[in-house]
């Protein structure tokens, strides 16, 4: 691909939401639905500039929180009827008028797509390059069967014929659009003022990939969908094989606090449940270490009553850790 263009984004997100109020700061697995938009956009590789049009200063807040910047949409474009190409539109005249020229390529991202990827992002960039294209969009396979009411009383089907029915793969490939992403020449966009012109590529999306919140019930679906997928994340970034793991002492082996008698005699709180977490790694063959700087002997009693290696004392511990 010969063309290296990093595009502008911009991301719709006005504040009056009917059927889910305050739809694009609710919290989703931990952040506002907005955060996994503009996050997904800022790790793209094929993305510059992330712009928020918003009327919403709660949505301005989050969106900046999350390193972007943000476009004041008047009211008149920030009602139930006004469509995104408004929203676009007025982005990109307030970055003209503020005398900085948006990307050669607009990027048109819906805040309610949390699922999307920056890969997602980046594929539907790179089709509408590598394929010299004006338009493009985020598809997801389509292989159902359409029916329409004829209006006499009986379904007449739309993409088959109701008399032959195919297997799923024998049918022709369809699309639905994701509702996620879309890419617009700029010029082009500015003339025609839809994000639809000229030849359009599209880019598929997995099917896993494709959700719209249009609904609390949408929220819900995402949040399992989110947290499966954060929890393979952190599933994926452990080794392998894990050759040592090594603990502090205070903080982890205890509260983090100690008792001082009158004599100066320290104590410590622990957990009886550390025995039962030390045999469990044990089993499946960890090994483990504590590196305290502590020199109380309380550490090495706890240390001995866990059957835990032990070096105490250790004031540059990654020297001492380089060493073991």
């Amino acid at each position: 691909m010969n063309e290296r263009i990093l595009a502008t984004a911009i991301i719709p997100a006005r504040g009056g939401s009917k059927g889910v109020p305050r739809k694009n700061v609710r919290i989703l697995a931990g952040k506002p639905l907005i955060g996994w938009t503009i996050e997904a956009a800022r790790h793209a590789e094929t993305i510059g500039d992330v712009v928020v049009s918003t009327d919403s200063p709660e949505i301005a807040e989050a969106a900046e929180r999350f390193g972007a910047e943000v476009v004041w949409r008047p009211a008149e474009i920030s009602g139930d009827l006004a469509s995104s190409e408004d929203a676009l539109i007025h982005a990109i005249s307030s970055m003209e008028g503020q005398g900085r020229s948006p990307s050669e390529i607009i990027v048109f991202l819906q805040c309610t797509a949390p699922l999307m990827l920056s890969e997602d992002i980046d594929g539907t960039v790179n089709v509408l390059v590598r394929h010299r294209a004006e338009t493009a969009l985020a598809v997801a396979d389509f292989r159902c069967f359409l029916w329409r009411d004829s209006g006499q009383g009986d379904l007449v089907g739309i993409n088959h014929d109701k008399g032959i029915r195919q297997l799923r793969q024998e049918r022709e490939a369809n699309y639905i659009e994701t509702g996620a992403i879309y890419v617009m020449r700029t010029l082009g966009f500015m003339q025609h003022k839809h994000r639809f012109f000229g030849k359009t590529a599209r880019y598929l999306m997995p099917r896993v990939r494709v959700l719209e919140i249009d609904e609390p019930a949408d929220l819900r679906v995402a949040e399992v969908l989110l947290q499966e997928r954060m929890r393979l994340h952190k599933s994926a970034a452990l080794p392998d094989r894990i050759g040592l793991m090594v603990f502090d002492f205070d903080g982890v082996f205890t509260n983090d606090r100690v008792q001082i008698a009158e004599d100066g005699t320290e104590s410590v709180s622990c957990s009886r449940s550390d025995g039962m977490g030390v045999r469990l790694a044990r089993e499946v063959g960890h090994r483990m270490l504590i590196l305290s700087t502590e020199r109380n002997s309380v550490v090495r009693q706890r240390a001995q009553k866990l059957g835990l290696e032990l070096i105490q004392g250790a004031d540059r511990k990654e020297a001492v850790l380089s060493e073991y």
